[in-house]
């Protein structure tokens, strides 16, 4: 089954009180086949969160790069690698933190 995500670039700003600001910019969707979510945890201590990751299968596309999201499911989901699998089609690893 394909999904429809949205792919969007983060852009920093600075506020008026010399602090960081972040908003997300569309910069186009991407159909995706997802593979299985794997789940685990990431941290140290009292300080554990869980790390969702998926792999998935998409159109080679030179906006897809990593550190852009795809938003799909109700979900935002960071893009952690890109790689060729054949011709005019790519691999994308994402991970999602909660």
């Amino acid at each position: 089954m394909r999904t429809l995500a949205g792919l969007f670039r983060a852009v920093e700003a600075e506020t008026p009180y010399g602090g960081r600001s972040v908003t997300f910019e569309a910069v186009g969707s991407a159909w995706l086949k997802c593979g299985t979510r794997r789940r685990g945890e990431r941290g140290e201590g009292d300080q554990r969160r869980t790390v969702e990751n998926l792999s998935a299968e998409a159109r080679a596309d030179e906006r897809l790069t990593v550190g852009r999201v795809l938003r799909f499911g109700g979900a935002d989901w960071d893009l952690v690698s890109v790689e060729a699998l054949r011709l005019g089609r790519v691999k994308l690893g994402l991970e999602r933190v909660r």
